[in-house]
Order: structure tokens, then C-alpha cells, then sequence
């Protein structure tokens, strides 16, 4: 082996934008491996092709993982790549199996794919041909096109032909950055970390912005949502989180208005912080993790009234999804066992006995007549803190 194919499915359906999806995706197939020695990412029609100057088994094992969790890529291959010379291609074939299939595999099939349509032979054609070099020279070998043990798969394209017979899942989706920035609200729990990995798949470059209410919470609860925000840089966001008091919120809150409104009016309040956090930073959108119907604040009328305290676009990606569903991808993702570490966040903490489930818009402004909104978002704002990679570093 000494390339990797690398697939991109939705990116091919973009029209006159393709090229810009495919040169951002590009730059980040570039960006993945640049640890590795003198890569070469070279565009194709419908295909990425990355060349290994030292093709060793580490190397190409280290570039597939990287490459499995960037979005935008849909699948990919390793393969061996020869000149489109017919013999070349014949000799490519037999070496191909001589050194990747094992005695077990004793069935198979070609598969040929001509994008070159400059090639001698047909698809059809060149399938039969190499079938037939095949069962020429390994005598174990049948061919079997319905139950093959294996498929032999050529792609002919510009100026090359390339041979392989494994295919690895990607995870789709678009490349990062493409559709514009976004605040993610990570509270710490389960869903949260899941919507995050969803908004990173349609191409949002996300912010993770966490509110606590030291000295209430504790350090292990921050130490958790960093950790949380480390997994989702695994997916292409920024290693970074941006950090907010709302004890003062709370307080005033508590203090001031009915208990069964905390929470609608404490995510309020949340909403309203983020929305001026992302204004400074252009950032055009908010994510979070609400599911209707989870709990008393994903009611429909909940969320009507939480929408009217921001003029950004609220993004909740797991809005209708079941919360067993929720849970397969934290665990695939490796943020479930993270999330349900026992370390409380500022809304269990300030959680009523009764919340109300379906608040009217009507009450909750009658509410906030009694807080100091202006203030108390300028107050919470003061207390931003920015962790990068782990550390809380100055902000910008």
C-alpha cells in the first residue's frame, strides 16, 4: 500500500460551491496529518488522494484514525496505486493479492470504477481481464459475484490507477467551519456533548461556553466540561472553552422571583450572556442541548419563551431525539463516561422542588421586571475566563 483514497459524499452535490468545500476539506485532511512525514493531499474528481513518502504500517494506521474523525471525509481506503500502462495495471493485480489476501480468501469478485473514460477498456471489460490474470496465477481462487470473500476494487483515474479491497466508514458530514461559527452551551451533562459533535457534523465551528456558580460547583465540575470540550476538539473544535460566572444571577433570582420560574428565567438570563458573549466574538448562532419533552424546561412552551430572550438562531440538534439514542452517541463519542461523573452543575444545583412546566411569556416578563437584567449580564460577562488546551490563558 502506498496511498489512502479518501471519499466525500455530500460535498459532491454542492454545485458551483464544491470547489471551496473540497479546498477547505483539503486544508484539514493537510492539517490532520501533519505530524506525519512529507504527506502529500492531492485532489481528484470525487476523491482525495494522500501519498506517504515513508508508507509504513504505523504511519498509515496513525493517518487512518485521524482521518476517520474528520468531517466532511465519508469513507476511506488504503490502496496501491500503479500507471495506467495495462501491463503495469496486470502486474499491480497479482502483486496486490500475492500481498494483502490471505488462503482464506478464495472467492472473489472486480469491481472496476473508469473515471478516466481516455482507458482502453471499459469497466466491464477490464473486469473480465484481470479476472482472468487472477485465476490464472492462484489456483485456490474462484470467482463468486454474489458471496465473494472479497472484492477487488480499481478505480482508473486521471494519470493513475489504484487497487484495494477494504473500505472504512468516515464520519460524514461537512468539513468544519464551512457553515460559520457558533456558541455551544456545554452544561456538562450527557446531551450537550452530543449536540456539540451533531453541529460540528453540519460544518459549525463551534465555541463550548460553560456557566458554573463557584464557590457552589466545584473545580472537578469544571475539570469535567474541560475534558468534555477536549473529546469534542477530537471532531475539529477548538481546544478551548470559555468560562462564566452566574452565582450573582442566581442570587438575584432566588431572592426576587417565584421558585417554580428559576430555571426558565436562569437559562434566560444564560441565553442572554451568550447572545452578547457571541455578538463580541461574531458568532451567528447558539447550541443546545435540549430534547422536547426531556425535562421541565424542554417543554415547547419552555422553549418558546427561552427563544425570545436572544435575536441569534437557537440550533438544537437533538430536539427529537430519544434519549436512549442520546446515550449510544456519548458512548461512541467517549463523553458518557465523563458526563455522568457525579459532579454537579449551576442548573441541578438551582433546581425547584415544582418547576413550571409550561411557562407563559406574559409571567416570565412580569418576573424580570424584579431583576436588574442589563446588570446582571454586564456583571456575568466581567467574570469571563478563557481555558485553552486545558489552561485558562488572556483573553483576546
Amino acid at each position: 500500500m502506498d496511498t489512502i483514497l479518501v471519499r466525500y459524499g455530500e460535498i459532491g452535490n454542492k454545485g458551483n460551491n464544491r470547489g471551496q468545500f473540497e479546498r477547505l476539506l483539503q486544508r484539514q485532511v493537510q492539517e490532520r496529518l501533519s505530524e506525519l512525514p512529507s504527506v502529500r493531499v492531492e485532489r481528484l474528481s470525487g476523491r482525495m488522494v494522500i501519498t506517504l513518502s515513508d508508507a509504513d504500517g504505523e504511519h498509515f494506521s496513525r493517518a487512518l484514525d485521524r482521518l476517520q474523525t474528520l468531517f466532511g471525509v465519508s469513507s476511506l481506503s488504503t490502496a496501491q496505486s500503479t500507471s495506467l500502462e495495462l501491463e503495469d495495471l496486470y502486474r499491480a493485480a497479482i502483486q496486490y493479492v500475492e500481498w494483502h489476501w490471505g488462503a482464506d480468501i478464495r472467492r472473489f469478485k472486480v469491481e472496476v470504477r473508469r473515471a478516466n473514460k481516455q482507458f482502453p477498456l471499459d469497466s466491464s471489460a477490464l473486469a473480465r481481464e484481470l479476472g482472468a490474470i487472477l485465476l490464472r496465477h492462484f489456483e485456490r481462487l474462484s470467482v463468486d459475484v454474489h458471496r465473494p470473500d472479497a472484492i477487488l476494487n480499481v478505480e482508473i483515474r486521471e494519470r493513475r490507477a489504484f487497487l484495494y479491497h477494504q473500505t472504512l466508514a468516515g464520519a460524514g458530514g461537512l468539513p468544519v467551519g464551512m457553515s460559520g461559527h457558533a456558541a455551544l452551551l456545554l452544561s456538562g451533562g450527557i446531551d450537550s456533548p452530543v449536540a456539540g459533535w451533531q453541529a460540528l457534523r453540519r460544518g459549525l465551528l463551534i465555541h463550548a461556553v460553560h456557566f458554573h456558580s463557584q464557590p457552589f460547583t466545584s473545580d472537578r465540575a469544571l475539570d469535567k466540561v474541560l475534558r468534555l470540550s477536549s473529546r469534542l476538539s477530537d471532531y475539529g473544535a477548538p481546544h478551548e472553552l470559555w468560562s462564566i460566572s452566574v452565582t450573582d444571577i442566581q442570587s438575584a433570582i432566588r431572592k426576587s422571583c417565584p421558585s417554580m420560574l428559576h430555571t426558565i428565567l436562569l437559562r434566560r438570563m444564560m441565553f442572554r450572556v451568550a447572545t452578547s458573549l457571541a455578538d463580541r466574538q461574531q458568532w451567528l448562532a447558539l447550541v443546545t442541548g435540549d430534547s422536547l419533552g426531556q425535562v421541565a424546561s424542554q417543554t415547547l412552551e419552555a422553549l418558546h419563551v427561552l427563544d425570545t430572550a436572544t435575536d441569534l438562531p437557537v440550533l438544537r440538534p437533538l430536539v427529537t431525539m430519544d434519549k436512549l439514542d442520546i446515550i449510544r452517541i456519548a458512548e461512541q463519542l467517549h463523553t458518557y463516561p465523563i458526563s455522568i461523573l457525579p459532579y454537579e452543575d449551576c442548573c441541578t444545583l438551582f433546581a425547584p422542588k415544582s418547576p413550571r412546566t409550561r411557562p407563559q411569556r406574559h409571567e416570565v416578563r412580569a418576573a424580570e421586571q424584579h431583576l436588574d437584567v442589563d446588570g446582571l449580564v454586564a456583571a456575568a460577562l466581567a467574570t469571563v475566563k478563557l481555558y485553552r488546551d486545558g489552561a485558562e490563558c488572556a483573553l483576546d
